[in-house]
């Protein structure tokens, strides 16, 4: 592993991110040493990132954490009677599409790593709940239910969380994965439902805020779309076109917004997203833009090896966290050698 990797791999194991339940923290600050609260979506993001840290080093260690962040998830959050994995556990009031397909996807990892069934088993009962309980009367899915009567909540058009769009992708990406792992043709063609739209309504996604900072948010959002397409990308026309259509418009917002916020996971995911575009042969690498986005986003790795969430006005945001510190690793890693196979994408 390289240098970077290491260090944000070892603020993965020490920094305190990841609490004594095994369940990890949305961010810590870094001003007080403080974690804010647990969720599952950040555990299901941490549980990748051990995978992809123990394929790449062998380091008995993120094998430890494997199965310490995976108990955490599929005993203590899964609600196995009723079939519900929530957004938080204390309290569990709410659940979210996408949160549930970072969470079914860490799983199929840890899976992966260790063989143990009951990681498979729970990711599946993940997939069918996104499956039965998340779809919307217009074929779409929903983006929030409410706990623990699963009603939807209100969708809000200027907050990508809260609304249905492209960006769940990447959660379906879940679906295609458990198609893998199990043959049952239910999640391929769920995974392609939400396919066939998001290629119909990407393009309406950004800006999508009058405000220019939010719209840096949205391009973070804009990124799962990216990462969403990869799976058919090879096979498919219609994803590689827009991909490589897809990257150049992230990078005219990124490079247009950056200078006063930047948000380390919006470089991260554009940077991968090349790399897996060029491997592909989607669209031909643009070194001089991948060169810039690498030196921007090592900048900021802070010095405990985890990476900064964000720079506001030329200072730097007082939050790291799991999800900027994975996806700029792995960014910069896949830039001296090479994408990773598309089950080891965090």
């Amino acid at each position: 592993m390289s240098p970077q990797l290491t260090r944000a791999g070892e603020w993965f194991l020490g920094s305190g991110i990841q609490e004594n339940t095994g369940g990890v923290a949305r961010y810590r600050r870094t001003d007080t040493g403080r974690n804010l609260p647990v969720s599952t979506e950040i555990t299901g993001y941490a549980l990748s990132a051990y995978a992809y840290l123990h394929e790449r080093s062998g380091d008995a260690r993120y094998l430890e954490a494997i199965e310490r962040t995976a108990r955490f998830l599929t005993r203590q959050a899964w609600d196995v009677r009723a079939g519900v994995m929530p957004f938080e556990t204390e309290p569990a009031e709410y659940a979210y599409f996408f949160d549930c397909g970072i969470v079914a996807r860490g799983l199929l990892a840890a899976w992966r790593a260790t063989g143990e069934r009951e990681l498979l088993d729970v990711a599946i009962g993940t997939g069918e709940f996104m499956l039965r309980d998340f779809a919307g009367a217009q074929g779409d899915c929903h983006p929030v239910l409410a706990l623990p009567s699963k009603a939807p909540l209100e969708r809000d058009p200027l907050r990508w969380s809260r609304s249905t769009g492209c960006y769940q992708l990447k959660s379906a990406m879940a679906w295609w994965g458990l198609f893998e792992a199990t043959g049952d043709d239910r999640f391929r063609a769920a995974y392609e439902g939400v396919l066939e739209a998001s290629l119909a309504t990407y393009r309406e996604f950004l800006p999508g805020h009058r405000d220019r900072l939010k719209v840096m948010d949205r391009l973070h959002a804009f990124g799962y779309f990216l990462e969403g397409l990869l799976p058919r990308v090879a096979s498919d026309p219609r994803c590689a076109a827009a991909l490589a259509e897809g990257i150049e418009i992230a990078a005219r917002h990124l490079r247009d917004i950056a200078p006063e916020f930047a948000r380390s996971d919006a470089f991260a995911q554009l940077l991968r997203a090349r790399l897996y575009a060029d491997c592909a042969g989607a669209a031909p690498l643009d070194r001089a833009a991948a060169e810039w986005e690498a030196r921007q986003l090592a900048e900021f790795q802070a010095a405990d090896g985890g990476y900064w969430f964000g720079r506001k006005g030329g200072e730097w945001l007082p939050f790291a966290n799991p999800v900027s510190t994975a996806f700029a690793a792995q960014a910069l890693e896949f830039r001296q050698g090479g994408a990773a196979p598309l089950h080891l994408l965090i």
